[in-house]
């Protein structure tokens, strides 16, 4: 009746619906109930928290969110309150392409399945590649996860899909981390970590390889769901009209959001740095 006194005025109304017209101003008069002033104020932090993410988190992430704040409240209720604003978490279904004929090696077996979770930082690194599209054409990601903490420790753009864009990701979570001998870096089995020059350059630094099961793209599954947020967070129905654009852009994710705030439930919900930092502690 409020919405429509405008319109029909309130005598009207309160015909139409039954009630007195005493009665509607009394209701009018109380103003808005305790329950609805904290909605509003909850909307506000919730808001906030879905801005930061990028418009990545749905409720159950805003949820946990919340409650590292110290605001403590029913994730229903979070559900409902982002479905009054509209908002919703950034997912959308991806697949991956070959972009190219693997070459496979049957002498380097996949250690990780022999191994047990890793229990702290530098025990067990992943590495993969994958395409983004610029424009008309498209540019190669090669990155290096930590897998303890799923921490993206070395990254780089290129045009070309060589051993080079990958060694260069890898020289970089070195430099950055100085591991001590007997690491695993495990990939897939594509030419650019199976390369003579890229296994050659594990063994000098006294890294041990591990790689995918022949057709079996599931053993790097942690890298291929970083992609997947990757893609779905930022690239997805998203152009990029130069390469700086698009490697100023993948720094922001990366380093700033993925690597230090976005939570993640297998980890707690912790961001990848936290994490360390916490099991450093």
């Amino acid at each position: 009746m409020a919405e429509q006194r405008g319109e029909y005025g309130v005598a009207f109304l309160c015909r139409r619906y039954k009630v007195s017209r005493s009665g509607f101003y009394a209701w009018e008069s109380r103003g808005k109930s305790r329950r609805r002033r904290n909605d509003e104020e909850l909307s506000a932090v919730i808001v906030r928290i879905h801005r930061e993410s990028r418009g990545a988190y749905g409720s159950p992430r805003v949820h946990k969110e919340l409650r590292r704040e110290g605001i403590h409240c029913s994730n229903k209720r979070v559900a409902r309150l982002m479905r009054e604003h509209g908002l919703r978490g950034r997912v959308s279904s991806l697949y991956r392409r070959s972009t190219g004929v693997h070459k496979f090696f049957e002498k380097t077996g996949n250690l990780r399945l022999e191994e047990p979770l890793p229990t702290r930082t530098d025990q067990i690194w992943v590495g993969d590649l994958t395409y983004l599209r610029l424009g008309k054409h498209w540019r190669y990601l090669a990155t290096v996860m930590d897998l303890f903490s799923r921490r993206i420790i070395g990254w780089t753009l290129a045009r070309k899909r060589t051993t080079t864009v990958t060694l260069r990701a890898l020289k970089r979570a070195i430099a950055l981390r100085d591991p001590k001998p007997g690491l695993i870096f495990h990939s897939d089995r594509g030419i650019e970590y199976s390369a003579y020059v890229y296994q050659a350059f594990l063994r000098s630094r006294g890294i041990v390889p591990s790689m995918n099961r022949p057709r079996n793209c599931q053993d790097n599954a942690h890298m291929e769901s970083f992609f997947h947020s990757l893609k779905a967070e930022l690239t997805h129905q998203r152009s990029f009209t130069s390469e700086g654009q698009l490697s100023a852009t993948l720094a922001g994710y990366i380093d700033r959001f993925y690597n230090r705030k976005r939570i993640h439930s297998s980890l707690g919900y912790h961001s990848p740095v936290e994490y360390e930092r916490l099991a450093n502690a």
